[in-house]
């Protein structure tokens, strides 16, 4: 697993928000984010 901590820089991604929207992480460029990754039971299918 590699290292990581507050203000690590990390490479860009695109995910799609709860809403339907496609979000990625350059565009919050200047703004705080906290990623929280889950899986729903059954793995999202």
């Amino acid at each position: 697993m590699m290292e990581t901590y507050i203000g690590k820089t990390i490479s860009d991604f695109t995910l799609q928000s709860s809403d339907g929207q496609t979000i990625s992480l350059s565009s919050l460029r200047g703004q705080k984010v906290l990623l929280y990754f889950f899986t729903s039971p059954g793995g999202g299918n």
